[in-house]
């Protein structure tokens, strides 16, 4: 199983960046996709994570500035990110759990913000 992100760049403090994760078609039961992140300095942690019902969460440091959503049975996950700031500059990953296959995780993709 391979992961694709896309949609990172470089922002200004404020901005909005809309990130995209596209698997390649060969999960067999996917029941959850998230996004992870990790900061310099810091270790890889939760963003949000959307399951297959349609159930979300949030890290708290993203409550109300960054919205998770896609497909998770067509292996499809965005997020949309607003109110970017230099403590959101990382690199992003997406991750998608399969009941068969396990856990994968893409390659990342890097976001920055400038104050």
């Amino acid at each position: 199983v391979q992961l694709a992100e896309s949609g990172g760049g470089k922002v200004q403090a404020g901005g909005s960046l809309r990130l995209s994760c596209e698997g390649d078609g060969t999960l067999f039961m996917a029941t959850r996709m998230g996004w992870y992140r990790q900061t310099p300095g810091n270790q890889r942690e939760l963003v949000a994570t959307l399951s297959r019902i349609g159930t979300t969460t949030y890290a708290d440091f993203v409550k109300g500035r960054f919205i998770i959503s896609g497909d998770v049975g067509q292996g499809t996950l965005y997020l949309q990110m607003s109110g970017l700031n230099s403590d959101d500059t990382g690199v992003y990953f997406c991750t998608v759990d399969d009941l068969l296959s396990g856990t994968f995780w893409g390659q990342g993709t890097q976001v920055t913000v400038s104050s």
